[in-house]
């Protein structure tokens, strides 16, 4: 029998919960009952209180808001204020040869110059422009006097000898090529004879008339030695104010004195205590000698050096004594990032780059690291901190470990500037050096390759890696924290 079968009420519909038809229940009652729908309302300000706790509540979390932005404010000022008043690197002012290359060319030495010495100065002259180009700003003559010339001969001695014409052809180029040029003048007995101190004759009247003629014809200043005569303060007192007739604030005429004693003897001036005697102290790193160093030579001249620091003189670097060619390339490395301005000589590294024969990593080497010692203001004027110096058998002292019991001489130290440092590692040793796992990882993780002497780390990926090769020196560019 079929399903409602002969029922007339609709599809779906059901008899009234068992309840026969006509006592209240429909036949067609909808089998779910509709949900009710219900209309929000926005609740006003008594509901809301209500609903919040009250208005103690609401006046709660007003105080807490107001805090908040109070402690956020404060703590944005503070901070304003520690940057403030944290002390931070004012960049420095650097005067003209403070940031330039001196190139020292002998003019007696130089296989160029024949017997008249006119030929090797039209020499110099062909190269001034690539002399500038690769960041020399100064040449030092060497040879122009004879150690015998005196003040009352001077510059008489110099026509004689024809050098006088080549010497202003050489001034007059330079200044076309943006150089100036230094007269070394060391040992030569500009003082005569004259006792110095006699209250008849100031010692120093006639040199100061030599000095007035070449600062006339645009000489930039002058080089002494510590042991000539004139190296004292009534001296170059006299001498500083015939420099001040002739220097500008763009073209200060300088003195530099070459320090060949262990200690300079200092220079006090008592009742002019802001007047600068000497502008440059020319350093060497390695003492004079007929023979090329040994390593442990070099190693020891290096450490003894700097730590004989002239803080209160801006320095000038230069070689000095002989060392072998394998050490030539890691010397010109220490030159460049040490403080002061790098002095090279005739036949020195620097020649070499304007040799087609000179293998490119050199000239590389070279023009990174001007083009570094320029730009960057850790090597321009950065402090200088030592790192520690391995002479012992403990291998903690250092940054390099080896095989052998006793650690070879090796040399780290720091320029920093800001949150900006340079790494210099150098090893003077005939072995390979590998740095200390244990100290590695005090160096900041971000950092950069910048020089080698083989220039041949371009696939130096970690610190921990590096492994120096002998006779080698690099340069790693660190960013401190927050840098």
């Amino acid at each position: 029998m079929p399903l409602n079968a002969g029922a007339e009420t609709d599809y779906g519909s059901v008899p009234g919960a068992g309840l026969p038809v006509g006592e209240g229940a429909s036949e067609t009652a909808p089998l779910f009952a509709p949900v009710p729908i219900h209309q929000w309302q926005p609740m006003n300000r008594e509901q809301l209180e209500t609903t919040a706790g009250g208005s103690g509540w609401r006046a709660a979390r007003c105080y807490l808001v107001v805090l908040f932005w109070l402690a956020w404010m404060s703590m944005l000022a503070v901070a304003a204020v520690i940057v403030v008043i944290s002390p931070k690197p004012v960049p420095m002012s650097l005067k003209w040869w403070q940031k330039c290359l001196f190139y020292q060319i002998q003019l007696e030495l130089s296989p160029d110059v024949q017997a008249e010495g006119s030929e090797g100065i039209n020499v110099v002259c062909e190269h001034l422009p690539y002399l500038r180009s690769v960041g020399v700003g100064a040449l030092i003559l060497q040879g122009v006097f004879h150690k015998k010339a005196s003040t009352a001969n001077l510059t008489e001695l110099t026509e004689s000898l024809e050098t006088k014409t080549p010497i202003q052809h050489l001034l007059t180029e330079g200044n076309k090529a943006d150089l100036r040029v230094v007269l070394d003048i060391c040992e030569v007995n500009l003082l005569g004879n004259e006792i110095i101190g006699n209250s008849n004759t100031p010692s120093n009247h006639s040199a100061t008339d030599v000095l007035r003629f070449w600062l006339e014809q645009g000489v930039a200043g002058f080089v002494i030695c510590d042991t000539d005569p004139a190296f004292s303060v009534e001296t170059l007192l006299g001498w500083r104010a015939v420099f001040e007739e002739f220097s500008t604030q763009q073209e200060e005429r300088i003195l530099l004195v070459k320090q060949t004693s262990d200690v300079l003897r200092p220079l006090t001036v008592l009742t002019q205590s802001n007047i600068t005697l000497v502008n440059v102290v020319m350093r060497s790193i390695l003492p004079k000698s007929q023979q090329p160093l040994s390593s442990e030579e070099v190693a020891k001249a290096i450490v003894t050096q700097l730590q004989t620091g002239q803080e209160d003189m801006w320095t000038s670097w230069t070689f000095g004594g002989e060392a072998s060619d394998e050490l030539k390339g890691l010397l010109m490395v220490l030159v460049m990032t040490l403080p002061g301005s790098p002095a090279f000589k005739y036949k020195e590294e620097i020649d070499r780059t304007w040799d087609e024969k000179t293998p490119h990593s050199e000239v590389d080497l070279f023009s990174t690291l001007i083009h570094s010692k320029s730009r960057e203001e850790a090597l321009l004027y950065g402090r200088l901190t030592f790192l520690p110096f391995n002479t012992t058998n403990s291998f903690s002292l250092s940054p390099f470990s080896t095989s052998s019991v006793s650690s070879p001489p090796v040399l780290a130290f720091l320029r920093s500037w800001g949150c900006m440092q340079f790494l210099v590692l150098l090893n003077v040793w005939p072995e390979p050096l590998s740095l200390d796992p244990a100290w590695t990882p005090s160096l900041p993780e971000n950092w950069v390759f910048v020089a080698s002497t083989g220039m041949n780390r371009v696939g130096l990926t970690s610190l921990y890696s590096i492994k120096l090769q002998p006779y080698e020196a690099l340069v790693i560019k660190l960013f401190k924290p927050g840098g």
